[in-house]
């Protein structure tokens, strides 16, 4: 999962420098030919981009290191953490699903993931197999049982100590 992350990172970085220094200075090169630059809205529109790019490749690099940082022998290995691939049953509405516990701009929309800081994620993190954990969800509280878990050592074929 770590190797993952880092490759999307990776790839996102890669488009963003892209995008600084080749695309952007092309479309500011082009709209300073236009004139007046006080009221150019493709110059300003171009500006603003630029910062938000920026920005962004400031998130990104500082997540990668963070991600570097992560000692995966030192995480839990029968316990729900950072990565860690979790069957649950909802009990009141007899729904079974599985998520994986990710950290918050890592989510990819329609998919299974769930933050770690949202009411699920925190919710599961250090439940074990066969737990009932109660959820407070914006609808009100939730009880799942944890049917199985897959930690992040787990899938990296570290053994339990």
């Amino acid at each position: 999962m770590l190797d993952e992350i880092r490759e999307k990172i990776e790839g996102e970085i890669e488009e963003l420098l892209h995008e600084l220094h080749v695309i952007l200075p092309e479309r500011i090169e082009k709209a300073v030919e236009l004139g007046d630059l006080r009221e150019n809205a493709e110059y300003k529109s171009s500006l603003e981009r630029q910062q938000f790019v920026q920005a962004r490749l400031n998130q990104l690099t500082s997540r990668m290191s963070e991600l570097s940082k992560i000692d995966v022998s030192a995480m839990p290995f029968d316990r729900i953490g950072f990565g860690s691939k979790v069957h649950i049953h909802d009990l009141k509405m007899d729904e079974k699903k599985q998520v994986t516990i990710v950290a918050g701009d890592m989510i990819e929309l329609g998919g299974s993931e769930v933050s770690m800081s949202s009411a699920m994620g925190s919710g599961l993190m250090g439940a074990v197999k066969n737990e009932e954990v109660t959820i407070e969800l914006p609808a009100g509280p939730r009880k799942f049982k944890v049917l199985k878990v897959l930690t992040l050592p787990q899938q990296m074929g570290m053994k339990g100590k």
